[in-house]
Protein backbone atom coordinates (compact mmCIF):
# COMPACT_ATOMS: atom_id res chain seq x y z
CA UNK A 1 0.00 0.00 0.00
CA UNK A 2 1.52 3.35 -1.05
CA UNK A 3 0.53 6.53 0.70
CA UNK A 4 1.58 10.16 0.35
CA UNK A 5 0.48 13.29 2.18
CA UNK A 6 1.11 16.68 0.59
CA UNK A 7 0.56 19.50 3.06
CA UNK A 8 1.12 23.21 3.57
CA UNK A 9 -0.15 23.98 0.06
CA UNK A 10 -0.41 27.74 -0.43
CA UNK A 11 -2.93 27.42 -3.26
CA UNK A 12 -4.55 24.25 -4.52
CA UNK A 13 -6.05 25.19 -7.89
CA UNK A 14 -8.38 22.96 -9.87
CA UNK A 15 -11.56 22.70 -11.87
CA UNK A 16 -14.17 20.08 -11.06
CA UNK A 17 -15.90 17.35 -13.03
CA UNK A 18 -15.26 14.50 -15.41
CA UNK A 19 -16.18 15.95 -18.80
CA UNK A 20 -15.13 18.94 -20.90
CA UNK A 21 -16.46 22.26 -19.68
CA UNK A 22 -17.61 24.86 -22.23
CA UNK A 23 -16.71 28.53 -21.79
CA UNK A 24 -19.95 29.31 -19.95
CA UNK A 25 -19.00 26.83 -17.23
CA UNK A 26 -15.31 27.68 -16.78
CA UNK A 27 -14.73 27.82 -13.05
CA UNK A 28 -11.61 27.29 -10.95
CA UNK A 29 -11.55 26.45 -7.26
CA UNK A 30 -8.69 27.90 -5.22
CA UNK A 31 -8.14 26.34 -1.79
CA UNK A 32 -5.75 28.02 0.64
CA UNK A 33 -3.56 26.14 3.14
CA UNK A 34 -4.71 22.80 1.76
CA UNK A 35 -3.55 19.21 1.98
CA UNK A 36 -3.95 16.16 -0.26
CA UNK A 37 -3.79 12.55 0.88
CA UNK A 38 -2.95 9.98 -1.79
CA UNK A 39 -3.44 6.23 -1.47
CA UNK A 40 -2.53 3.63 -4.10
CA UNK A 41 -2.06 6.26 -6.79
CA UNK A 42 -5.45 7.92 -6.30
CA UNK A 43 -6.51 11.04 -4.43
CA UNK A 44 -8.14 9.80 -1.23
CA UNK A 45 -8.74 12.97 0.78
CA UNK A 46 -8.53 16.75 0.39
CA UNK A 47 -8.91 19.26 3.19
CA UNK A 48 -7.28 21.86 5.42
CA UNK A 49 -3.62 21.11 5.82
CA UNK A 50 -3.76 20.89 9.64
CA UNK A 51 -6.69 18.48 9.61
CA UNK A 52 -4.96 16.10 7.21
CA UNK A 53 -1.72 16.18 9.20
CA UNK A 54 -3.68 15.05 12.27
CA UNK A 55 -5.39 12.25 10.31
CA UNK A 56 -2.40 10.98 8.31
CA UNK A 57 0.64 12.27 10.15
CA UNK A 58 2.41 8.91 10.09
CA UNK A 59 2.28 8.66 6.30
CA UNK A 60 5.11 9.63 4.04
CA UNK A 61 4.63 13.35 3.55
CA UNK A 62 5.82 16.36 1.59
CA UNK A 63 5.78 19.88 3.01
CA UNK A 64 5.49 22.14 -0.04
CA UNK A 65 6.06 25.27 2.07
CA UNK A 66 3.26 27.43 0.67
CA UNK A 67 3.81 26.59 -2.99
CA UNK A 68 1.03 26.04 -5.52
CA UNK A 69 -0.38 22.62 -6.48
CA UNK A 70 -2.29 22.04 -9.71
CA UNK A 71 -3.30 19.02 -11.81
CA UNK A 72 -0.68 17.56 -14.13
CA UNK A 73 -0.84 19.01 -17.63
CA UNK A 74 -2.28 16.89 -20.44
CA UNK A 75 -0.93 17.34 -23.98
CA UNK A 76 -3.62 15.92 -26.31
CA UNK A 77 -1.97 16.55 -29.70
CA UNK A 78 1.66 15.66 -30.46
CA UNK A 79 3.70 14.03 -33.22
CA UNK A 80 6.42 12.94 -30.82
CA UNK A 81 7.92 10.03 -32.75
CA UNK A 82 10.12 11.05 -35.67
CA UNK A 83 13.73 11.22 -36.77
CA UNK A 84 15.69 14.01 -38.41
CA UNK A 85 15.68 17.77 -37.96
CA UNK A 86 14.40 20.64 -40.06
CA UNK A 87 16.31 23.61 -38.67
CA UNK A 88 17.77 24.27 -42.12
CA UNK A 89 14.30 24.61 -43.59
CA UNK A 90 13.34 26.93 -40.75
CA UNK A 91 16.27 29.17 -41.63
CA UNK A 92 15.38 29.09 -45.33
CA UNK A 93 11.80 30.10 -44.57
CA UNK A 94 13.02 33.00 -42.44
CA UNK A 95 15.05 34.12 -45.45
CA UNK A 96 11.97 34.17 -47.63
CA UNK A 97 11.60 30.74 -49.22
CA UNK A 98 8.10 29.29 -49.22
CA UNK A 99 7.11 25.93 -47.82
CA UNK A 100 5.98 24.88 -51.31
CA UNK A 101 9.44 25.61 -52.71
CA UNK A 102 11.07 23.60 -49.97
CA UNK A 103 8.57 20.77 -50.42
CA UNK A 104 9.32 20.53 -54.15
CA UNK A 105 12.98 19.97 -53.30
CA UNK A 106 12.12 17.03 -51.07
CA UNK A 107 11.87 18.97 -47.84
CA UNK A 108 8.97 19.59 -45.51
CA UNK A 109 7.09 16.58 -44.23
CA UNK A 110 8.74 14.44 -46.91
CA UNK A 111 12.16 14.88 -45.30
CA UNK A 112 10.79 13.83 -41.91
CA UNK A 113 9.07 10.81 -43.45
CA UNK A 114 12.32 9.76 -45.14
CA UNK A 115 14.37 10.13 -41.95
CA UNK A 116 11.77 8.30 -39.88
CA UNK A 117 11.54 5.42 -42.34
CA UNK A 118 15.33 5.03 -42.23
CA UNK A 119 15.53 5.11 -38.42
CA UNK A 120 15.66 1.88 -36.46
CA UNK A 121 13.00 1.28 -33.84
CA UNK A 122 15.48 1.59 -30.96
CA UNK A 123 16.65 4.97 -32.22
CA UNK A 124 13.07 6.22 -32.37
CA UNK A 125 12.45 4.98 -28.84
CA UNK A 126 15.46 6.89 -27.49
CA UNK A 127 14.52 10.07 -29.34
CA UNK A 128 10.95 9.90 -28.05
CA UNK A 129 12.11 9.23 -24.48
CA UNK A 130 14.32 12.31 -24.61
CA UNK A 131 11.41 14.44 -25.82
CA UNK A 132 9.07 12.98 -23.20
CA UNK A 133 11.64 13.86 -20.53
CA UNK A 134 11.58 17.49 -21.66
CA UNK A 135 7.80 17.49 -21.49
CA UNK A 136 7.86 15.96 -18.01
CA UNK A 137 10.14 18.73 -16.77
CA UNK A 138 7.46 21.19 -17.94
CA UNK A 139 4.73 19.39 -16.05
CA UNK A 140 3.16 17.25 -18.79
CA UNK A 141 1.98 14.01 -17.18
CA UNK A 142 -0.09 12.62 -20.08
CA UNK A 143 0.84 12.72 -23.77
CA UNK A 144 -1.13 11.82 -26.88
CA UNK A 145 1.14 10.60 -29.69
CA UNK A 146 0.12 10.43 -33.34
CA UNK A 147 1.79 8.40 -36.03
CA UNK A 148 1.93 9.93 -39.52
CA UNK A 149 5.61 10.10 -40.40
CA UNK A 150 5.72 6.57 -41.78
CA UNK A 151 3.03 6.77 -44.46
CA UNK A 152 3.37 3.14 -45.45
CA UNK A 153 2.27 -0.05 -43.75
CA UNK A 154 5.62 -1.07 -42.28
CA UNK A 155 6.65 2.32 -40.95
CA UNK A 156 3.27 3.38 -39.59
CA UNK A 157 3.25 0.09 -37.69
CA UNK A 158 6.79 0.80 -36.47
CA UNK A 159 5.78 4.21 -35.10
CA UNK A 160 2.70 2.82 -33.36
CA UNK A 161 4.79 0.05 -31.81
CA UNK A 162 7.30 2.61 -30.54
CA UNK A 163 4.46 4.65 -29.03
CA UNK A 164 3.19 1.59 -27.23
CA UNK A 165 6.69 0.74 -25.98
CA UNK A 166 6.88 4.19 -24.44
CA UNK A 167 4.07 3.27 -22.08
CA UNK A 168 6.65 1.20 -20.20
CA UNK A 169 9.60 3.52 -20.81
CA UNK A 170 8.44 6.95 -19.57
CA UNK A 171 6.55 8.13 -16.47
CA UNK A 172 3.72 9.71 -18.45
CA UNK A 173 0.52 8.04 -19.57
CA UNK A 174 0.73 7.60 -23.35
CA UNK A 175 -2.34 7.73 -25.59
CA UNK A 176 -1.81 6.43 -29.14
CA UNK A 177 -3.45 7.75 -32.31
CA UNK A 178 -3.12 6.34 -35.83
CA UNK A 179 -2.56 9.15 -38.36
CA UNK A 180 -1.73 7.26 -41.51
CA UNK A 181 -3.95 9.81 -43.26
CA UNK A 182 -1.49 12.62 -42.57
CA UNK A 183 -0.75 13.26 -46.24
CA UNK A 184 -0.34 11.28 -49.45
CA UNK A 185 3.19 9.81 -49.53
CA UNK A 186 5.43 10.66 -52.46
CA UNK A 187 5.32 7.17 -53.97
CA UNK A 188 1.50 7.31 -54.10
CA UNK A 189 1.26 10.86 -55.42
CA UNK A 190 -0.27 9.66 -58.72
CA UNK A 191 -2.10 6.75 -57.10
CA UNK A 192 -3.89 8.34 -54.16
CA UNK A 193 -6.84 5.96 -54.43
CA UNK A 194 -4.44 3.08 -53.79
CA UNK A 195 -3.15 4.75 -50.64
CA UNK A 196 -6.69 5.34 -49.41
CA UNK A 197 -7.44 1.68 -50.04
CA UNK A 198 -4.29 0.67 -48.13
CA UNK A 199 -5.45 2.69 -45.12
CA UNK A 200 -9.01 1.40 -45.19
CA UNK A 201 -8.39 -2.25 -46.07
CA UNK A 202 -5.15 -3.03 -44.24
CA UNK A 203 -3.86 -0.36 -41.87
CA UNK A 204 -7.05 0.40 -39.97
CA UNK A 205 -8.01 -3.25 -39.38
CA UNK A 206 -4.46 -4.38 -38.59
CA UNK A 207 -3.56 -1.50 -36.27
CA UNK A 208 -6.66 -1.60 -34.09
CA UNK A 209 -4.71 -3.21 -31.23
CA UNK A 210 -1.99 -0.55 -31.51
CA UNK A 211 -4.03 2.67 -31.45
CA UNK A 212 -7.00 3.99 -29.50
CA UNK A 213 -7.85 6.80 -31.92
CA UNK A 214 -7.79 7.48 -35.64
CA UNK A 215 -7.00 10.97 -36.92
CA UNK A 216 -6.99 12.46 -40.43
CA UNK A 217 -5.69 15.73 -41.87
CA UNK A 218 -8.57 17.32 -43.78
CA UNK A 219 -6.97 20.08 -45.81
CA UNK A 220 -6.10 21.18 -49.33
CA UNK A 221 -3.04 19.16 -50.27
CA UNK A 222 -3.87 16.42 -47.75
CA UNK A 223 -7.30 14.70 -47.69
CA UNK A 224 -10.64 15.99 -48.92
CA UNK A 225 -13.81 15.85 -46.82
CA UNK A 226 -15.14 13.06 -49.06
CA UNK A 227 -11.98 11.01 -48.59
CA UNK A 228 -12.14 11.67 -44.88
CA UNK A 229 -15.68 10.32 -44.67
CA UNK A 230 -14.56 7.00 -46.16
CA UNK A 231 -11.67 6.64 -43.72
CA UNK A 232 -13.60 7.84 -40.67
CA UNK A 233 -16.55 5.55 -41.36
CA UNK A 234 -14.25 2.55 -41.48
CA UNK A 235 -12.43 3.68 -38.36
CA UNK A 236 -15.66 4.17 -36.46
CA UNK A 237 -16.98 0.78 -37.57
CA UNK A 238 -13.79 -0.79 -36.21
CA UNK A 239 -14.23 0.90 -32.84
CA UNK A 240 -11.58 3.61 -32.99
CA UNK A 241 -12.17 6.90 -31.26
CA UNK A 242 -12.25 9.73 -33.80
CA UNK A 243 -10.06 12.84 -33.94
CA UNK A 244 -9.69 15.23 -36.90
CA UNK A 245 -7.05 17.75 -37.99
CA UNK A 246 -9.53 20.40 -39.11
CA UNK A 247 -9.66 23.86 -40.65
CA UNK A 248 -6.01 24.70 -40.08
CA UNK A 249 -5.29 26.55 -43.33
CA UNK A 250 -8.74 26.76 -44.93
CA UNK A 251 -12.36 26.29 -43.97
CA UNK A 252 -13.25 22.91 -45.46
CA UNK A 253 -15.86 22.20 -42.82
CA UNK A 254 -13.51 19.88 -40.95
CA UNK A 255 -14.85 20.82 -37.54
CA UNK A 256 -18.39 20.01 -38.59
CA UNK A 257 -17.23 16.79 -40.23
CA UNK A 258 -15.59 15.77 -36.97
CA UNK A 259 -18.82 16.46 -35.10
CA UNK A 260 -20.84 14.46 -37.64
CA UNK A 261 -18.73 11.40 -36.81
CA UNK A 262 -19.00 11.94 -33.06
CA UNK A 263 -15.32 12.85 -32.81
CA UNK A 264 -13.96 13.45 -29.35
CA UNK A 265 -11.97 16.38 -30.78
CA UNK A 266 -11.33 18.58 -33.78
CA UNK A 267 -7.85 20.08 -33.76
CA UNK A 268 -6.20 23.29 -35.07
CA UNK A 269 -9.38 25.17 -36.12
CA UNK A 270 -7.74 28.45 -37.11
CA UNK A 271 -10.32 28.82 -39.92
CA UNK A 272 -13.29 27.06 -38.32
CA UNK A 273 -16.72 28.40 -39.27
CA UNK A 274 -19.76 29.24 -37.18
CA UNK A 275 -21.61 26.34 -38.78
CA UNK A 276 -18.93 23.87 -37.73
CA UNK A 277 -18.80 25.29 -34.20
CA UNK A 278 -22.57 24.89 -33.87
CA UNK A 279 -22.24 21.21 -34.78
CA UNK A 280 -19.31 20.74 -32.40
CA UNK A 281 -21.30 22.29 -29.58
CA UNK A 282 -24.30 20.07 -30.25
CA UNK A 283 -22.23 16.87 -30.46
CA UNK A 284 -19.82 17.56 -27.61
CA UNK A 285 -16.68 17.71 -29.77
CA UNK A 286 -13.80 19.47 -28.00
CA UNK A 287 -11.85 22.07 -29.95
CA UNK A 288 -8.11 21.49 -29.45
CA UNK A 289 -6.27 24.74 -30.20
CA UNK A 290 -2.57 24.80 -31.07
CA UNK A 291 -1.25 28.32 -30.51
CA UNK A 292 2.46 27.50 -30.64
CA UNK A 293 1.94 25.99 -34.09
CA UNK A 294 0.05 29.01 -35.41
CA UNK A 295 2.69 31.32 -33.94
CA UNK A 296 5.66 29.34 -35.25
CA UNK A 297 4.13 29.22 -38.73
CA UNK A 298 3.41 32.97 -38.53
CA UNK A 299 -0.19 32.14 -39.36
CA UNK A 300 -2.36 34.86 -40.82
CA UNK A 301 -5.40 33.81 -38.84
CA UNK A 302 -6.12 32.61 -35.33
CA UNK A 303 -9.03 30.54 -34.04
CA UNK A 304 -12.15 32.65 -33.42
CA UNK A 305 -12.16 32.31 -29.64
CA UNK A 306 -15.15 34.66 -29.36
CA UNK A 307 -17.17 32.24 -31.52
CA UNK A 308 -16.12 29.34 -29.31
CA UNK A 309 -17.60 31.32 -26.43
CA UNK A 310 -20.73 32.26 -28.38
CA UNK A 311 -21.47 28.64 -29.29
CA UNK A 312 -20.15 27.31 -25.98
CA UNK A 313 -17.62 24.91 -27.49
CA UNK A 314 -15.14 23.44 -24.97
CA UNK A 315 -11.55 24.49 -25.68
CA UNK A 316 -8.43 22.44 -25.01
CA UNK A 317 -4.79 23.32 -25.69
CA UNK A 318 -1.86 21.25 -26.98
CA UNK A 319 1.70 21.78 -28.17
CA UNK A 320 1.36 20.04 -31.56
CA UNK A 321 4.99 19.05 -31.00
CA UNK A 322 6.53 18.21 -34.39
CA UNK A 323 9.77 19.04 -36.22
CA UNK A 324 8.31 21.26 -38.91
CA UNK A 325 5.65 23.59 -37.57
CA UNK A 326 5.79 23.43 -33.77
CA UNK A 327 9.03 22.26 -32.13
CA UNK A 328 7.60 23.12 -28.70
CA UNK A 329 7.56 20.81 -25.69
CA UNK A 330 5.85 22.87 -23.02
CA UNK A 331 2.16 22.98 -22.20
CA UNK A 332 3.06 26.03 -20.14
CA UNK A 333 4.02 27.72 -23.42
CA UNK A 334 0.78 26.59 -25.01
CA UNK A 335 -1.13 28.14 -22.13
CA UNK A 336 0.78 31.42 -22.34
CA UNK A 337 0.28 31.68 -26.10
CA UNK A 338 -3.37 30.74 -25.64
CA UNK A 339 -3.82 33.80 -23.44
CA UNK A 340 -1.46 36.38 -24.94
CA UNK A 341 -1.78 35.34 -28.61
CA UNK A 342 -5.22 33.73 -28.97
CA UNK A 343 -7.07 35.86 -26.43
CA UNK A 344 -8.19 33.18 -23.99
CA UNK A 345 -8.66 34.07 -20.36
CA UNK A 346 -6.20 32.58 -17.86
CA UNK A 347 -9.02 30.46 -16.44
CA UNK A 348 -9.90 29.13 -19.91
CA UNK A 349 -6.28 28.32 -20.65
CA UNK A 350 -5.77 26.56 -17.31
CA UNK A 351 -8.85 24.43 -17.90
CA UNK A 352 -7.77 23.83 -21.52
CA UNK A 353 -4.47 22.31 -20.35
CA UNK A 354 -6.01 20.14 -17.64
CA UNK A 355 -9.62 18.89 -17.58
CA UNK A 356 -10.59 19.80 -21.15
CA UNK A 357 -7.34 18.40 -22.52
CA UNK A 358 -8.01 15.18 -20.63
CA UNK A 359 -11.58 15.06 -21.97
CA UNK A 360 -10.27 15.47 -25.53
CA UNK A 361 -8.57 12.06 -25.17
CA UNK A 362 -11.45 10.47 -23.21
CA UNK A 363 -9.64 10.73 -19.87
CA UNK A 364 -11.74 13.38 -18.12
CA UNK A 365 -13.11 10.89 -15.63
CA UNK A 366 -9.57 9.99 -14.55
CA UNK A 367 -7.35 13.05 -15.08
CA UNK A 368 -7.37 16.82 -15.23
CA UNK A 369 -8.63 17.84 -11.80
CA UNK A 370 -7.63 17.40 -8.17
CA UNK A 371 -10.62 15.52 -6.78
CA UNK A 372 -11.15 12.51 -4.56
CA UNK A 373 -11.09 9.35 -6.64
CA UNK A 374 -9.05 10.74 -9.52
CA UNK A 375 -5.53 9.68 -10.43
CA UNK A 376 -2.95 11.54 -8.37
CA UNK A 377 -1.19 13.43 -11.18
CA UNK A 378 -0.03 16.67 -9.59
CA UNK A 379 2.41 19.52 -10.07
CA UNK A 380 4.05 21.54 -7.33
CA UNK A 381 4.75 25.01 -8.70
CA UNK A 382 7.46 27.14 -7.11
CA UNK A 383 5.35 30.27 -6.86
CA UNK A 384 2.74 31.79 -4.55
CA UNK A 385 -0.08 32.08 -7.12
CA UNK A 386 -1.22 30.09 -10.14
CA UNK A 387 -1.46 33.40 -12.04
CA UNK A 388 2.35 33.34 -12.31
CA UNK A 389 1.91 30.72 -15.03
CA UNK A 390 1.01 33.71 -17.22
CA UNK A 391 2.61 36.58 -15.32
CA UNK A 392 6.08 35.02 -15.69
CA UNK A 393 5.64 33.46 -19.12
CA UNK A 394 9.23 32.31 -19.72
CA UNK A 395 9.97 30.80 -16.29
CA UNK A 396 9.23 27.14 -15.76
CA UNK A 397 7.73 27.03 -12.24
CA UNK A 398 7.51 23.23 -12.00
CA UNK A 399 9.32 22.10 -8.86
CA UNK A 400 7.92 18.59 -8.43
CA UNK A 401 5.91 16.27 -10.69
CA UNK A 402 3.83 13.53 -9.08
CA UNK A 403 2.44 10.75 -11.28
CA UNK A 404 -0.01 8.24 -9.79
CA UNK A 405 1.07 9.34 -6.34
CA UNK A 406 4.79 8.88 -7.00
CA UNK A 407 7.37 11.62 -7.37
CA UNK A 408 8.78 11.25 -10.89
CA UNK A 409 10.55 14.60 -11.27
CA UNK A 410 12.13 16.95 -8.78
CA UNK A 411 14.42 19.89 -9.47
CA UNK A 412 15.71 18.49 -12.72
CA UNK A 413 15.97 14.87 -11.60
CA UNK A 414 13.39 12.19 -12.36
CA UNK A 415 13.09 8.50 -11.64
Amino acid sequence: MSELLIFNIGELVTAEGGSALPPSRVRLKVFKDAGIFIKNGRISDIGPSGDLIKKYGSSFSIDVDGMVVVPGFVDPHTHLIYAGCRHDEFLRKLHGESYVEILKEGGGINSTVMATREAEEEALVELAKYRADLMLAGGTTTVEIKSGYGLDYQNEKKILEVANRLKDEVPQDIVVTFLGAHTIPVEFRDRREEYLELIVSRMLPDFRHLAEFTDIFVEDGAFSPDEARVILKKAKDLGYGIKVHADQLNDLGGGGLAADFGAVSAEHLDYVSSESLKKMSQNGTVGVLLPTSTFFMRGKRRPPVELFRRYDVPMALATDHNPGTSPYYSMHSAMVFGVLYFGMTPEEAFLAATLNAAASINRGNLLGTVEVGKQADLLVLNTHSWVHLFYEPDRNPVEVVIKRGRIVYEKGHHS
